[in-house]
């Protein structure tokens, strides 16, 4: 018939059960949708305030990276007249020709 372990196991179904439909009943309650709205709300602030930061960085990089290529072009357009004036000076004639 019934041994100890099938009435074990019934009895952890039925807590099961029951213990569920309690839970499913606690968590559609309105103290429980305004806990998840609350916590909804609290995450797109966060998700706003890290877009704006992520925004900010993204922004310096770009200013940064610009400065950066204006550095590369000076040093370049130093570099070609430094050689421009190298060679008129390697010609030994002083003159453009």
């Amino acid at each position: 018939m019934w041994d100890i372990l099938k009435l074990k196991k019934a009895g952890i179904f039925a807590g099961g059960v029951l213990f569920g439909t309690a839970g499913v009943r606690l968590l559609s309650s309105k103290d429980a949708k305004k806990v998840y709205t609350n916590c909804t709300a609290a995450a797109l602030r966060a998700k706003d305030c890290v877009m704006k930061t992520a925004t900010l960085v993204q922004e310096n990089a770009e200013d940064i990276l610009a400065e950066a290529k204006h550095i590369n072009e000076e040093r370049a357009a130093k570099e070609a007249e430094a050689a421009e004036k190298s060679e008129i000076i390697d010609d030994g004639s002083g003159k453009d020709q």
